[in-house]
């Protein structure tokens, strides 16, 4: 069920899974949109945290399950979302409406657990190349030249040597394309908290860059 004082305060286009999450919640086999909706995004973050294909394959079905598991319990909060941007059903423009979907924050904060889990459980990883992790958020790149890819791994190699927190808000952002109070959400941080974890790490990235440079 959704929270009381939600029914009727805006319009439903303010959570974009609202309908699924409903439809699920009434009967469990109709999850199955929601599943296939993020698998590729729940299955990126966690690839892109462990480095291991089987890895993150393992963690996003335990992702999922734990969802389907608690989907019964989860309650829409949206108006939390309004209150810390400042926007309002009639005053917010339609990017800022576009960014807010609790389901997805719910769901990612689960992802964080587990992999959070699954990184404490197990550190003899294999060091899978990150050239492998370019083609999760840009499958169409394949006519890049040696020297774009050579730069990208490069960059990516230093987003992996990047502090747990600025690693994370880096890969919510620029993996799954996440607002910044989305990611505040998920990383339980408040959004400037979360702009000064970015602009802190892609100082560093790029700092890490110069030195493989020169």
């Amino acid at each position: 069920m959704l929270a009381k004082s939600e029914v009727g305060a805006r319009p439903a286009r303010l959570d974009r899974d609202r309908g699924l999450v409903e439809a699920a919640q009434r009967d469990p086999s109709r999850f199955d949109a929601l599943y296939r909706k993020y698998l590729a995004q729940v299955y990126s973050y966690a690839y892109y945290e462990l480095r291991d294909h089987h890895a993150a394959e393992d963690a996003t079905e335990r992702v999922f399950m734990q969802a389907l598991a608690g989907l019964p319990r989860f309650e829409e909060r949206v108006d939390e979302f309004i209150a810390s941007r400042g926007v309002t059903a009639t005053s917010g423009s339609a990017s800022d409406m576009a960014d807010i979907s609790t389901f997805r924050v719910w769901l990612f904060r689960i992802a964080r657990n587990v992999v959070a889990n699954e990184r404490r459980s197990d550190r003899r990883r294999l060091a899978a190349p990150l050239e492998d992790a370019l083609g999760l958020s840009a499958p169409d790149d394949v006519a890049e030249s040696v020297a774009a890819r050579e730069a990208g791994s490069a960059a990516w190699r230093a987003v992996a040597r990047l502090p747990e927190d600025r690693r994370r808000a880096v890969i919510l952002r620029f993996v799954d394309e996440m607002g910044t109070a989305e990611i505040a959400a998920v990383l339980g941080r408040s959004e400037g908290a979360v702009r000064v974890l970015l602009h802190r790490a892609l100082r560093s990235v790029a700092q890490d860059l110069r030195r493989q440079l020169s």
